[in-house]
């Protein structure tokens, strides 16, 4: 069974840049996508950016597009998330995600991923 473990999150002052890394393990990174999700307290998990695996192609967020880059390294089975030009709204738990499946066509929501890493937390100071 994949696992996805996060890593990368931190305290950062407003403006400044954090790059999150989503690594799966226990077996072959088989799924046609990789996710990542915020959430704050008391709030819904929100979609941020996903990429296609195998075509490489993005999908972001409006809250993030032109601050956020998702990328991977299919050799590695790592995921990674850019994040420039913070704001202190970008703070909260990050998580990686990916559907436990080889094929599909959803990218943005929450209920179509099945592998969820524990999360990071990012705090955006102002």
């Amino acid at each position: 069974q994949v696992q996805l473990h996060e890593s990368g999150g931190g305290l950062v002052q407003a403006g400044g840049s954090l790059k999150l890394s989503c690594v799966a393990s226990g077996g072959t990174f088989s799924s046609y996508a990789m996710g990542w999700f915020r959430q704050v307290p008391g709030k819904d998990r929100e979609f941020v950016a996903s990429i296609n695996w195998r075509a490489g192609n993005t999908y972001y967020s409006h809250a993030v597009k032109g601050r956020f880059t998702i990328s991977r390294d299919d050799a590695t089975n790592t995921g990674y998330l850019q994040m420039d030009a913070l704001k202190p709204e970008d703070t909260a738990v990050y998580f990686c995600a990916a559907p436990d499946r080889t094929s599909g066509s959803y990218y943005y929501s929450a209920r179509y991923f099945d592998i969820w890493g524990q999360g990071t937390q990012v705090t955006v100071s102002s």
